[in-house]
């Protein structure tokens, strides 16, 4: 079958995903996964969540490149890229990705700082004298 691609997002984060079929190798901007996460064993099996669930983690190969954010926030797009690919990749897995909530974009972002505030809502210590 011929490559699929797919975009994920979360915060400021942004992954593109190339799937196709293989042999379960994953790349990440030029790093295999685990060279990618580094110490970040709960993140990996955050990423890899939608693979194990439509059983594909030995049947495709990934490609993937992030950028913006941070590692816990690319990582969250790389999952939802990934999941979108599956679905792309085989209409059938979109049932069970559905279910565990892995085609939904997580949408929550950073509120900004307002004027006379220390942060986005925290405010100066008050003095009574």
């Amino acid at each position: 079958m011929a490559k699929v691609y797919a975009t994920g997002r979360r915060k400021t984060a942004i992954a593109k995903v190339w799937l196709e079929s293989g042999n379960g190798s994953i790349s990440i901007n030029g790093l295999n996964l685990d060279d990618w996460l580094r110490g970040h064993p709960a993140i990996k099996k955050n990423v890899l969540l939608p693979l194990f669930v439509t059983k594909q983690h030995k049947e495709v190969n990934i490609t993937a490149s992030t950028l913006g954010g941070g590692y816990s926030a690319q990582a969250d797009a790389l999952r939802h890229a990934i999941s979108r690919a599956l679905v792309t990749y085989d209409e059938e897995f979109k049932t069970s990705l559905k279910q565990k909530g892995f085609l939904t974009r997580d949408s929550r972002k950073v509120e900004r700082k307002k004027y006379g505030r220390r942060k986005a809502r925290r405010s100066p210590q008050f003095s009574k004298r």
